[in-house]
């Protein structure tokens, strides 16, 4: 046989023709589309391209992005342009806004918002605001009427309306020359209460979910190739780290269309070669075919029948206790059979350990962002372009599983625009747990209020009342859904680049029934934030989240620590120290100097306001506290009459503080409320 075919070379020649192997051009496909690339402020990836520095073939027809500007561009129907601000692979989902309403109310042109529906779709996040245009000024309630002089001379104002705002103006839509309807978050068209606030909400955009073969896609990327286009074919790609393409990589190798085309034509030939060859042999001796099969090595014919122990490997399994306790960190067969077998847990994407290492630089210090009480944080870049924050729990940690499913089951279930966003974790097996959130940039409220963000620049008071604000919208969304933080301090308070609240951190966290009023539990959290019944009878209510909120207002108020022993005995815990000076009527010496408290009547007037409500968020009687709905709503107010008292041309500091009620049913007023 071997003879036959030293003496056809002609046959061999022919056989290589028909096959094509992959290409070094192929391979740098694979490379192109893995970089992460940059377009204006966000990071792009999959579908989306701006046919320079990301390349057509990396992205899906009809995503094409324009990269020039600070926010990248995109136009779809009837040449609308919208801005994108984020987007999340794993759920196939943007954040968008429209161009022509970024600075403000007044279009040009009135249009709807229109999508093209082969690629884009609303999702359930989404709520819409319609705003009417040249609409006459007495019909329209002052809170939802804005102003457009530019476009519309005769009619200048117009108004908008929202589910929340619907009975707000006695005006029809038939008085107006114009409407259009836009998309905001649903999260937020519950604050939208005046045209401020609905240009901040537009200006958050609102969600959409793309449609370019997301399935596919997943399946790519779950083989560990890179999802693009082939032009040439007009149809999904996805290429391979060996140079292959296909529809997705199967263990890495090749899934070749160009291979298989050739193997299938050269396979033709070669059969029928093999079939001359065969009766060449058998014409000659049947002592050669015999001779062969001596040769063969001892279970050759069971060569792709994997062992037992071979399976147990394969699937994550072991039975060698060193795979949970040595220190080394090279490889974890349990995380990577997660991936593969079952790439979500709740609802959330499972990563693999050597996914996380590489994101981090193998967990370099360089990029530790802190230490937390449960593990340390860590900076990370994904594939995909997205910048996270990996926490990596402690090994000597004997709760780390539990501090680790809480996390989990919490954050897995429940979105909001103030919590955190967990983008996923390891397996549950894997020695190593990570978990990964969306990278909060700003630092925590702590370091702005008496770490080393405070050294540079002093918070004035209206952000910190903004985030008091939203710090209460998120616990308040907590207990609404039945979990209690049991950790809230201002370093689990994170801060974007807005200034927007992120709450974090729920290690220790719990959920509670709706037929139950407390929790018991061994006391934790944090000293100088604990709820003082939480020691003597070991039940945890969501009061006890309101006790620790009130450390945090009198933080915001005083920037000072929670627990600082340099203190005189009876301050050491800010707690103490703040009912203290309300109750002798010394709340000036608390108030943080920087915040023009003595100089600045709206200031020294929504200070003791809140004050007031730390006051009675740090009652050392649960039932004395309020909820944090109510605290919220309060906060609310607070916020309305710092408004009211910045607009006002004369100010009479005497005057009572009568326009804002704080709280209904509430418990007497504070020492400095009676001062007043």
């Amino acid at each position: 046989m071997n003879k036959f075919f030293l003496t056809n070379p002609l046959i061999i020649l022919v056989i290589f023709a028909y096959i094509r192997f992959p290409t070094d051009a192929t391979d740098d496909k694979f490379t192109e589309c893995r970089k992460a690339y940059q377009c204006g402020n966000v990071y792009i990836s999959y579908p989306f391209y701006d046919g320079y520095n990301r390349p057509a073939h990396c992205g899906f027809p009809g995503f094409k992005l324009n990269c020039s500007d600070v926010r990248p561009v995109f136009t779809m129907l009837y040449s609308q342009k919208y801005y994108l601000l984020g987007m999340d692979s794993n759920s196939h989902t943007v954040s968008v806004a429209r161009d022509d309403l970024w600075t403000d109310l007044c279009p040009k042109t009135l249009s709807n918002t229109s999508l093209d529906v082969r690629l884009f779709n609303f999702t359930d996040a989404d709520d819409n605001v319609t705003l009417y245009y040249e609409c006459p000024k007495e019909s329209i309630g002052v809170e939802c009427r804005f102003f457009c002089p530019s476009f519309y001379i005769k009619h200048p104002y117009g108004y908008f309306t929202t589910e929340e705002l619907k009975n707000v103006t006695n005006i029809t839509s038939n008085e107006c020359q114009g409407s259009i309807v836009v998309p905001i978050y649903g999260t937020t068209s519950r604050t939208v209460t005046d045209a401020v606030r609905l240009q901040t909400a537009i200006r958050e955009g609102f969600e959409l979910e793309w449609f370019a073969d997301n399935d596919l896609c997943d399946g790519c990327r779950k083989s560990g190739g890179e999802c693009g286009f082939n032009t040439d074919q007009n149809e999904f790609t996805c290429y391979c780290s060996n140079g292959s393409f296909g529809v997705k990589c199967n263990g890495h190798k090749s899934v070749n269309k160009a291979v298989i085309i050739g193997l299938s034509a050269g396979g033709g030939i070669v059969l029928a070669l093999l079939a001359a060859c065969v009766f060449m042999v058998r014409r000659r001796k049947r002592v050669l075919s015999q001779t062969r099969t001596k040769d063969l090595p001892p279970g050759s014919l069971n060569m792709n029948i994997p062992t037992s122990n071979e399976l147990n490997s394969s699937r994550g399994y072991t039975t060698s206790p060193s795979t949970y306790l040595s220190h080394s960190t090279t490889s974890y067969p349990s995380s990577k059979s997660d991936l593969e077998n079952n790439s979500s847990y709740l609802g959330v994407k499972l990563f693999s350990y050597g996914e996380l290492e590489e994101a981090t630089e193998n967990f370099n210090e360089s990029r530790e962002l802190g230490d937390g009480g449960f593990g340390t944080v860590y900076y990370g870049e994904l594939h995909d372009g997205r910048v996270v924050a990996v926490k990596r729990l402690y090994e000597n940690s004997v709760k780390r599983m539990g501090q680790f499913m809480n996390e989990v089951q919490i954050l897995a279930r429940l979105r909001h625009d103030n919590l955190v966003t967990l983008y996923g974790c390891t397996s549950k097996r894997s020695r190593d747990l990570l978990l990964v959130y969306e990278y909060v940039p700003n630092g925590t409220v702590a370091d702005h209020l008496h770490g080393k963000l405070s050294v540079t620049k002093k918070l004035p008071w209206p952000t910190r009342l903004s985030i008091a604000v939203e710090t209460a919208e998120a616990l308040s969304f907590l207990h609404e859904n039945d979990v209690i933080h049991r950790d809230v301090k201002t370093n689990n308070i994170l801060l974007d680049n807005n200034f927007r609240v992120k709450v974090a951190d729920f290690g220790l966290s719990r959920l509670f029934p709706n037929d139950v009023t407390h929790v018991s539990t061994a006391p934790q959290g944090t000293p100088g934030y604990v709820d003082p019944e939480y020691y003597q009878c070991y039940h945890l209510t969501e009061k006890s989240d309101v006790f620790s909120f009130g450390v945090v207002l009198m933080e915001l108020i005083s920037s000072k620590v929670a627990v600082d022993i340099t203190r005189r005995r009876h301050d050491i815990n800010l707690s103490n120290m703040a009912v203290d000076r309300i109750q002798k009527h010394a709340l000036q010496e608390l108030v943080d100097p920087h915040l023009g408290y003595d100089s600045d009547y709206a200031v020294q007037k929504v200070v003791k306001l809140t004050a007031e409500l730390a006051f009675r968020c740090l009652q050392q009687e649960r039932d004395m506290r309020p909820s944090m709905k109510e605290v919220l709503q309060s906060l609310k107010d607070i916020q309305k009459t710092m408004v009211n008292a910045q607009n006002q041309v004369v100010v009479d500091i005497q005057e009572s503080d009568d326009d804002v009620g704080l709280l209904k049913n509430a418990p007497p007023l504070s020492p400095e409320t009676d001062r007043r």
